[in-house]
């Protein structure tokens, strides 16, 4: 008492529906999609503070840690404006000055720079007369 001809959507008497298995599949492709378009959103902040200093990248990857795990919000969105602002650079410059500092104080003549390389060649030095003791000082190093 069955038709001949079925609507394509129904399931032949051998129990494979071709049309589960067309939505099993569109449905874990979407699910992968999503899933990728939800990783890349995330990332955004990180993406975007990749080009700038070290330090306020690794910030805005902190947060978006923190906001990964704890699933609060603001933690992406202050990551997301901290990597949308540009920090000025005050250590290139502040290097920078002390390096030049530090050639200008080595190529005085009769300074300490002359003295402190005399002394790291190993000849002995005569005391200066800011120096009565006979000990010759080294240069000290600044780490600024």
């Amino acid at each position: 008492m069955a038709p001949h001809h079925l609507p394509f959507y129904l399931a032949p008497g051998s129990g494979v529906d071709p049309l589960m298995v067309v939505m099993g599949i569109f449905l874990v492709g979407t699910l992968l999609w999503v899933g990728t378009l939800y990783w890349k959103l995330h990332s955004l902040p990180e993406r975007m503070a990749h080009k700038s200093q070290k330090l306020q990248f690794e910030f805005v990857a902190v947060l978006g840690l923190i906001s990964l795990f704890t699933h609060m919000h603001i933690f992406w969105v202050a990551g997301l404006l901290l990597a949308l602002i540009d920090l000025p650079d005050f250590g290139t410059p502040l290097r920078s000055i002390a390096d030049s500092v530090e050639k200008i104080a080595d190529s005085t003549p009769g300074g300490v720079g002359e003295a402190a390389s005399t002394a790291q060649a190993g000849d002995a030095i005569s005391p200066t007369p800011a120096d009565k003791s006979g000990v010759a000082k080294e240069k000290e190093h600044s780490h600024v």
